[in-house]
């Protein structure tokens, strides 16, 4: 596959990002942009990111990812909400006018706190999007079941996938599928079982890199359907 290409993302009037866009191939384009924020402690070069992307491109979505204010400038603390979520949401200005990506719908997400970003600006102003996909969503904080991060969920209008690790810290298969009891969401679980936050399974049950091309082919598919 070909290197991504980049892209300058103004934040502010004295801030900017890098994006990368990875595109499907002109044959295989299903006409779908998605976007996907990183996790809290990794980049959008992070291994994960770089595999989700290239998988989802060669599924025929056309993938960006990008950097948080934070990352982009070297520091490894997240920026506090009102940074993160106006950093997500200058990306998904600049995917809208894209004048490749203009006339295709846009999903959001991401990995971690790039997805639970993006579902937060979704429950602000989700008409701009079509759908959202969250690849571990970080429910609540490891070994604290009690500070949830769910209420704003059912603010937003859009379909939601979940792919969650049946063992995740951050929120097992059944915590989610309780969430999305709970709220009513219009929402489709994806687990992965024995997966961990990142999807990790052990190695008795399948091969790693055939649970990431799972998830791939079904982010794909859910895509394709909505």
């Amino acid at each position: 596959m070909a290197e991504p290409g980049k892209l300058k993302v103004a934040v502010n009037e004295s801030e900017s990002v890098t994006a990368l866009l990875y595109p499907a191939a002109k044959r295989d384009r299903a006409g779908l942009t998605i976007v996907l924020g990183h996790g809290a402690g990794a980049d959008q070069m992070s291994a994960f990111m770089r595999m989700a992307a290239e998988g989802l491109a060669a599924r025929g979505l056309d993938a960006m990812t990008f950097n948080f204010l934070y990352k982009e400038q070297g520091r490894s603390a997240p920026d506090p909400k009102a940074r993160l979520e106006s950093c997500y949401r200058a990306v998904i200005d600049a995917a809208l006018k894209h004048k490749k990506l203009k006339d295709n719908k846009l999903v959001i997400g991401g990995k971690s706190m790039g997805g639970r970003i993006a579902s937060q600006v979704a429950a602000a102003e989700g008409d701009r999007v079509t759908g959202l996909v969250f690849l571990g969503y970080p429910l609540h904080p490891p070994g604290r079941p009690d500070k949830l991060r769910d209420e704003h969920l059912k603010e937003i209008k859009r379909p939601m996938l979940f792919v969650q690790g049946s063992r995740d810290a951050f929120g097992t298969e059944d915590e989610i599928r309780a969430i999305i009891k709970k709220h009513r969401l219009r929402a489709t679980l994806y687990p992965i079982e024995k997966g961990d936050h990142s999807f990790k399974v052990p190695k008795s049950l399948k091969p790693q890199p055939q649970v990431y091309e799972e998830v791939m082919d079904e982010v794909a598919r859910w895509c394709g359907s909505i």
